[in-house]
């Protein structure tokens, strides 16, 4: 099943470099390059002067490991084995990086990588840094980058702990001031949300500006130009509303590529509708590696030479378990998103540690006294809608569910179908002993008697693992 080629047909010099940089919790939005006037990222803002940035770029989870193991193995979550938080893929799993190191690539990781022990063999050396607060394993990048061989091509996973909760001191703390600080509509428009996102972009900062020392080692070994350079998050921002959601807040992440030998250097957009699994099968491409069965995303490469062409037609999403019981389906088309909750008696407040922060207790204080709007106190309903419709284009934040009415019963429809067809197809399920909530929903600190115990894996029953079907496309 996980079979696949060493043959290569190009010689070691001439393959390209790539690097990977994963943000932790950053937001699609949450970049200068992509309109945020508020965020500073000048090292992204100016490779974005010579690269390609995607507008619609999804991922397959709005949660860290799922998120991270569908994107090295190019798989849905629950493909992978691990759908929920913390949980580790069997050995058998390979991911896209064992497939270079076998193709001649030297291969390091250094950052944050909760993945499992699978994806350990993918890498020539691996650098974990466990630190929060202000050291997020990048100053490892930078060593990884001048230790390695220098007779072989590279591939480097730099995993960044920014932007993840908690948040301590760093050299960009005081960037951000909170009075020029303006929270999104879903958030308290209050001193200590204004705090909470002060630090969160300092985060992103910190995270731009690593990005930037490491361009300026590859312009010292003059490999640049033939290096590619990919910049995303794992899902996202830690905040109510935001991280654990499908919707665009939580799936929608900024991607950007950049590579001057290969895509020349010029601003370009890439409107296309683009999959995180999608992101193994491209690299292997451009390493002219062998994909694998095992892959379920497509390569993408032809819109690196073109970026107006089209692509996909539909991205598939999934939420389960992430602190909290859950199992929430998405498919979304360039027009609309479909969500499926089976578990609609619950809210989703978001993860523990949004829970624990002053942005969500800012909420908690405007339900008390009565003066939250509607959207804010989103995050508070339960029973939730069992499915939700949204057109994209005309409501771009999601807000407005049009569900009933009589003009799109015939999307809603044909969307209803592809999602259930892609849950058959692919070896999905929903189990009825999911694991529950493992924190109190009003804190995100107290942990429940349900503390470390884990129900039954979505797909685990239907071998979802050994389903290589990719689904629509």
């Amino acid at each position: 099943m996980f079979g696949f080629s060493l043959l290569s047909f190009e010689t070691e010099a001439q393959k390209p470099n790539i690097i990977l940089f994963l943000a932790d919790d950053v937001s699609w939005n949450d970049l200068g390059c992509y309109g945020n006037n508020e965020v500073k990222t000048p090292n992204i803002d100016r490779l974005a002067l010579n690269e390609i940035r995607f507008t619609n770029f999804f991922l397959t989870a709005s949660s860290c490991s799922p998120s991270r193991n569908s994107i090295i193995t190019g798989r849905y979550p629950h493909n992978t084995g691990a759908p929920e938080l913390h949980t580790e893929p069997p050995l058998e799993m390979i991911s896209f990086p064992e497939i270079l190191k076998q193709q001649g690539y030297y291969t390091a990781h250094a950052g944050k990588f909760h993945m499992g022990k699978y994806a350990l063999r993918g890498f020539d050396v691996t650098n974990e840094n466990v630190k929060l607060n202000g050291d997020g394993g990048e100053e490892l990048w930078i060593k990884t980058l001048q230790n390695r061989p220098k007779d072989k091509p590279f591939m480097m996973w730099y995993a960044s702990y920014d932007a993840h909760r908690p948040w301590g001191p760093n050299e960009f703390t005081g960037t951000y001031h909170i009075a020029n600080v303006k929270p999104p509509y879903y958030l308290a428009d209050v001193t200590g949300t204004k705090s909470d996102l002060a630090k969160y972009y300092t985060e992103i900062t910190r995270f731009d500006h690593y990005i930037g020392l490491v361009v300026d080692e590859l312009q010292k070994q003059n490999i640049l130009d033939n290096t590619v350079i990919v910049i995303m998050a794992d899902n996202g921002r830690p905040f109510p509303h935001s991280k654990t959601r499908v919707n665009d807040r939580g799936m929608k992440t900024p991607f950007i590529v950049y590579w001057p030998k290969g895509i020349g250097k010029k601003e370009r957009v890439c409107n296309s509708l683009v999959s995180s699994i999608d992101i193994a099968p491209t690299l292997l491409e451009v390493a002219t590696a062998q994909i694998p069965q095992s892959v379920q995303g497509v390569s993408f490469k032809s819109l690196l030479d073109n970026p107006q062409k089209s692509f996909r037609n539909y991205v598939f999403a999934e939420h389960n378990w992430h602190d909290y019981e859950a199992h929430e389906r998405m498919i979304r088309s360039k027009d609309f998103l479909y969500i499926l909750n089976s578990r609609p008696q619950f809210a989703n407040s978001g993860p523990a540690d949004a829970l624990g922060s002053p942005s969500f207790q800012d909420l908690v204080d405007l339900k008390t006294s009565g003066t939250i709007t509607s959207y804010q106190a989103e995050v508070f309903l339960a029973p939730r809608p069992m499915e939700e419709l949204y057109q994209n284009i005309s409501d771009p934040e999601q807000v407005k569910n049009i569900l009933a009415f009589p003009a799109y019963q015939n999307d809603l429809k044909n969307l209803r179908q592809l999602l259930s067809e892609w849950m058959d197809v692919t070896g999905d399920d929903v189990p009825k002993n999911l694991t529950k909530d493992w924190y109190m929903k009003d804190c995100g600190t107290m942990e429940t008697s349900e503390f470390g115990r884990r129900g039954e894996m979505p797909g685990e029953k239907r071998h979802a693992t050994q389903n290589n079907n990719k689904g629509k496309f």
